[in-house]
């Protein structure tokens, strides 16, 4: 029985339990491992070209800077350009460098039958005017171009009393008949610019021929006007 015993014991300590094997790393052969660096560094060489590829198509077209770009915009071209279609000289304000337009074009009218002369500037404190000229302005058509805002008083600048549309949320109007046409200024500027800009317009409007009236309007106001007869 000892002999035995001893048999067994010999037996356990030669074949130990499973729960006490070494855990056996696996291992890749060379050439597999080989192939695998040539994938990744492959993979990492075409990303390295593509980004080459399109490097000089970015550098040749960098974005603006909004601080600094400005949209090439002549607006005494353009307003020459709209001259004889307008009727009289769309107002082009010379504010030099300080304000900065950013669009300058003539409207037909096609849905509300007035047509307009409109320009946008970018104000010195990068807030924005914009204004709207025509020789067809009516009370209907100043409300809708004011936002609907109520007429709270008059400013005067360039030497006339604006009537003045202010919502009170930072969005205002100035609206003038002058020299045959009417013009409105709008946007979300302060009125230290509304008025540099209020009198550069009157300037420039000063400086051109005096609109002559709409043959249409002109017309239309004849025939609402009562008949008379000389006694």
């Amino acid at each position: 029985m000892g002999s035995s015993s001893l048999t067994e014991g010999a037996a356990a300590a030669s074949h130990p339990a499973p729960a006490d094997q070494p855990v056996v790393k696996p291992v890749i052969a060379a050439k597999a491992a080989k192939r695998a660096n040539a994938s990744v560094i492959g993979m990492i060489i075409a990303l390295l070209l593509c980004v080459l590829a399109f490097l000089p198509i970015v550098l040749m077209n960098p974005a603006p800077k909004s601080a600094n770009f400005r949209p090439l915009v002549d607006v005494a071209a353009t307003s020459a350009n709209a001259k004889d279609v307008a009727g009289f000289t769309p107002v082009a304000p010379d504010t030099g460098d300080t304000f900065s337009p950013n669009y300058a074009r003539w409207e037909s009218g096609t849905n509300n039958g007035v047509p307009t002369w409109e320009v946008g500037y970018l104000t010195p404190k990068q807030a924005f005017i914009g204004i709207i000229q025509t020789r067809k302005g009516n009370p209907t058509w100043v409300y809708q171009e004011t936002g609907n805002a109520p007429v709270t008083g008059t400013r005067s600048a360039g030497g006339h009393d604006w009537e003045l549309h202010d919502t009170g949320k930072g969005s205002r109007s100035l609206v003038l008949n002058y020299r045959g046409t009417t013009v409105i200024l709008s946007g979300t500027a302060g009125f230290d610019e509304f008025d540099t800009m209020a009198t550069a317009v009157v300037k420039a409007m000063d400086a051109a021929p005096v609109a002559s009236p709409d043959a249409s309007s002109s017309a239309s106001d004849t025939r609402s006007q009562p008949a008379t007869t000389k006694p």
